[in-house]
């Protein structure tokens, strides 16, 4: 994997539910890693079709480097990731990691684009 095309950050974020004032149960989501080195492409065509076989709402791929974090794909496919552009935050819902190749060198996180912000 080439380093430049980790060109964006993005922080994966856990989710964990707690109590707020009122005794209601909310969700809250603490950072698990941040500055994360990472490639954000929306899925098109072809792509879109092999990713859609992996997840069934696919529309984005994030490519990132292999750390030992993400080495449980059930864990990872519970995380969120955010990411910052130009003012702009977007979050996805991470569907599904798969250690490419098992060579331990990327992880490809396939996610949806979440209107419920996680």
């Amino acid at each position: 994997m080439r380093a430049g095309a980790l060109r964006r950050r993005v922080t994966l974020q856990s989710r964990s539910t707690d109590r707020d004032a009122y005794g209601q149960q909310s969700n809250v989501w603490t950072d698990y890693m941040t500055e994360v080195p990472a490639d954000v492409q929306s899925l098109t065509g072809r792509a879109l079709e092999v990713a859609q076989s992996v997840y069934s709402e696919v529309s984005h791929l994030i490519v990132v480097r292999y750390s030992d974090l993400l080495s449980d794909p059930a864990k990872v496919a519970t995380l969120r990731a955010v990411y910052v552009n130009g003012g702009t935050t977007r979050y996805f819902n991470i569907g599904a990691a798969i250690n490419v190749d098992e060579f331990n060198r990327e992880i490809n996180l396939y996610a949806s684009e979440g209107l419920n912000r996680g």
